[in-house]
């Protein structure tokens, strides 16, 4: 069994490319797991999905959003 790769909300936006507002997000729509309370919450790196960035162009691309829940709205 693998064990999560727990990283704070700040260290999931670098990996993701995306804003700490978007982890926030994903996480109260349902899309990602909280571990933990408060401040001291974090978000598996093993849910989220990661940046790529070209190697000749330098040009960032984004992976596609984690789905939301059976049954949920987007916020």
């Amino acid at each position: 069994m693998n064990a999560p790769q727990l990283v704070t909300a700040a260290d999931a936006a670098v990996y993701t490319g995306r804003s700490v507002g978007t982890i926030w997000r994903w996480a109260s729509e349902g899309r990602i797991h909280r571990y933990g309370h408060g401040k001291a919450v974090r978000y598996d790196l093993r849910e989220l999905p990661r940046k790529t960035v070209d190697s000749r162009t330098g040009e960032t691309a984004l992976g596609d959003p984690p789905p939301l829940p059976e049954g949920a709205r987007a916020a």
